[in-house]
């Protein structure tokens, strides 16, 4: 018998947004967030560094070998066209080779996208899950590495980052439209949106919201240039 925690039909809550157990993530993750900042000149940092690449690495491995154990894998869910699958990738590809090309770009879909998926989760099982657990580390140590590159490695970006980072986010879109097509799955949300609350819900109704996200994201992407273009000015 599989463990409760890893069993697929355990804990499941279609309402976890704003839930209990989803604010106490929260607050969790803000307790790390400042930590790491407070600590980013610290010796141990060195040390943070590959904590974070292995719980990245782990985490994946983690979800594919859950998925194929409970026979859960499916061309529909689990390639690698997640924009929080992708920019955990290369996230850990980052935080190894202490890549800046990889930065620049993975800091938009971070913050962006990362940060979007757990202030409103897409996920339908609650603590104490396995799901649950993987969820919010994931995403968590993909922002956290982020903030690790612009803290402790004193890692920027310019505008200009921001449209490549655009036309990146593009060409992945458009091959996760083809996959959509192909198999019916719904990467990256661009053939139908979520069933929990998310942004998406503000953007119109399929296919207009691809537009507005469109929109939104470079927005947001030059927004996200600020901060370091105030901290160059000073």
């Amino acid at each position: 018998m599989k463990p409760f925690i890893f069993h697929p039909g355990e804990h499941i809550d279609r309402n976890l947004f704003l839930s209990f157990e989803h604010l106490m993530a929260l607050y969790i993750f803000g307790g790390f967030v400042i930590l790491l900042f407070l600590f980013r000149h610290h010796p141990f940092m060195r040390q943070v560094r590959w904590i974070l690449f292995a719980t990245l690495v782990i985490s994946e491995i983690g979800i594919v070998t859950w998925s194929i154990l409970t026979g859960l894998w499916d061309i529909q869910y689990n390639l690698p066209l997640h924009l929080c699958t992708i920019s955990l990738v290369t996230s850990s590809f980052m935080l190894a080779t202490n890549s800046y090309k990889v930065f620049e770009i993975i800091y938009f879909f971070g913050v962006g996208g990362a940060f979007q998926a757990i202030i409103t989760p897409e996920l339908f099982y609650t603590f104490p899950h396995f799901r649950f657990f993987h969820y919010f580390i994931a995403h968590f140590a993909i922002i956290l590495a982020i903030f690790y590159m612009i803290w402790v490695c004193n890692y920027t970006v310019k505008f200009r980052s921001a449209f490549k980072a655009f036309l990146v986010l593009n060409c992945i879109a458009a091959v996760a439209i083809t996959v959509n097509h192909l198999t019916g799955a719904n990467y990256m949300f661009l053939a139908r949106k979520p069933v929990t609350p998310s942004i998406l819900d503000w953007l119109g109704p399929y296919p207009w919201y691809i537009l507005s996200l469109e929109l939104l994201a470079i927005i947001l992407f030059l927004l996200l240039c600020v901060p370091f273009y105030l901290r160059q000015r000073q």
